[in-house]
């Protein structure tokens, strides 16, 4: 559930985080201690907060500690602008790849969405009362009646831009002179029955906004984000045409109510506010950082990597990337970065940019207690998770506290024998496990099955015993 970063205090968000996370405490007090930083460097006086620039962080662990995991909960949990990224996914300039001044493109796109919500949110009731008089007009086709406004060649004009006297004469033009018109009682007759829900399967024909645009050819070594060209903008300059579509009018109430908030919710100002969001709150998370980290005597396929960091560092010290939107200054952008660090280093990036992530954060691997308690205690507990499915097919199953722990056991030791995966490996077991009562579950329903440490060993005995079979299968 998304909360106002001003509300949440660093224990308020540790708490949030124990929900999903186990363990890891000194990587969620450093992501609580910057996210309320962003919000005291707010309530600063302005000369102080330009010069308080934002403490990014390092998260160095294996995979499947729960860098991504704290990342991802973060998202759901602020009110800021957030994305998540790949450093590997960016390459030097002059190599295929993506540009990357795209991941504060992203971030822009990301804040306009979130501010473009609330407003939408703002002027739900106008638009609806709009929707049910377009779905009336389609409904009724012979008898159309616009209160408070016209519609004309280019679509609905707002109220006030036509002229009193005229807005009379195109409505008695339409409609009955006398208020208790034939047409005025039909309309309110339907107007009942449409909020009755008694005409929702009924089929009318809408105005849907076609999605092709034109061909363009690229001669240039230009990607999209360096063009920056907004597509929208640019079929309707070639013409964007709408094509009529029949649909019910449970799915044309959709389909109006999209339009009518779009055109009520002012673009440019929304645009306004979320590039001052993503300015001040704004938060990057580029995992896999480790990826572009260039070991000392290494070349060859490396030739790049270096060069992402130089270019990513521009961007994490503070620099004005263009955007459809307009410029967009990184200053205080809240750069969080992870990797799993095996193969390389943090003292393996150049020492420009280990200097813009001042606060490094060391995550733990699991253990078999980390992971029965990660079978047994978060909100979305992939126990919680197999118990809820397998419930659609009318099946119950009850995992002990005996197989908990001998699922968690299995987990630890074969991580210990093969590669480290850390949590993820429950997902290996626990689909091993359940695989017989997965595939047979239609033909069980009603049935209570309780899984013991028993059935645990006996499902997954033979497999622990062969090594090199457990290499390849768990």
């Amino acid at each position: 559930m998304r909360r106002e970063l001003d509300s949440l205090t660093p224990k308020d968000i540790v708490r949030e985080l124990d929900k999903y996370i186990v363990g890891q405490e000194k990587a969620k007090k450093a992501v609580a201690i910057a996210l309320r930083n962003r919000m005291r460097r707010r309530m600063l006086p302005e000369e102080l907060r330009d010069e308080v620039a934002p403490k990014n962080i390092i998260m160095i662990g294996s995979t499947g500690v729960g860098k991504t995991e704290i990342a991802r909960r973060l998202a759901k949990l602020c009110g800021a602008p957030f994305i998540k990224v790949e450093a590997s996914k960016y390459t030097e300039v002059g190599y295929v790849g993506r540009d990357v001044e795209s991941m504060v493109r992203d971030l822009m796109s990301v804040g306009l969405s979130m501010v473009k919500s609330e407003m939408a949110e703002d002027v739900r009731d106008e638009a609806e009362r709009r929707t049910e008089e377009d779905l009336l007009d389609l409904l009724l086709p012979g008898m159309k009646k616009e209160r408070g406004r016209n519609v004309g060649p280019a679509g609905p004009i707002m109220q006030g831009t036509v002229p009193e006297e005229q807005e009379k004469t195109e409505e008695t033009a339409v409609m009955p002179a006398e208020p208790g018109g034939e047409g005025d009682s039909t309309r309110e007759k339907f107007r009942r029955m449409l909020r009755d829900g008694k005409l929702e399967d009924k089929t009318v024909e809408v105005d849907v906004a076609q999605r092709g645009f034109p061909s363009i050819e690229i001669f240039s070594g230009q990607s999209f984000e360096e063009m920056d060209v907004n597509f929208g903008g640019l079929a309707n300059l070639f013409g964007g045409k709408k094509k009529k579509k029949r649909v019910s009018v449970k799915d044309a109430r959709e389909i109006l109510l999209d339009q009518e908030m779009d055109r009520l919710v002012d673009t440019d100002r929304a645009a306004d506010i979320a590039r001052e969001r993503v300015e001040q709150m704004g938060i990057i998370f580029v995992d896999e950082i480790d990826k572009v980290a260039v070991k000392e005597g290494r070349g060859g396929v490396d030739v790049s990597r270096e060069g992402v960091q130089r270019d990513i560092l521009p961007i994490v010290e503070g620099s004005q990337v263009n955007t459809k939107y307009g410029l967009v200054d990184t200053s205080h952008v809240l750069f969080i970065a992870a990797g799993a660090f095996h193969m390389s280093k943090p003292s393996d990036l150049i020492p420009e940019l280990q200097g813009r992530f001042p606060l490094r954060v060391e995550l733990d691997d699991l253990t078999g207690e980390d992971f029965f308690r990660i079978l047994s205690e978060p909100e979305n507990a992939l126990t919680k998770q197999y118990i809820e499915l397998l419930r659609t097919e009318g099946v119950e199953i009850e995992f002990s506290e005996s197989s908990l722990l001998r699922i968690s056991e299995i987990a630890a030791q074969v991580n210990s024998k093969t590669e480290n995966i850390g949590a993820r490996r429950l997902h290996t077991i626990m689909e091993l496990l359940l695989e017989e009562v997965s595939f047979n579950a239609p033909d069980l329903k009603g049935q209570k099955i309780p899984l013991t440490a028993e059935y645990v060993d006996e499902r997954l005995k033979d497999i622990m015993e062969d090594q090199d079979l457990s290499r390849y299968i768990l």
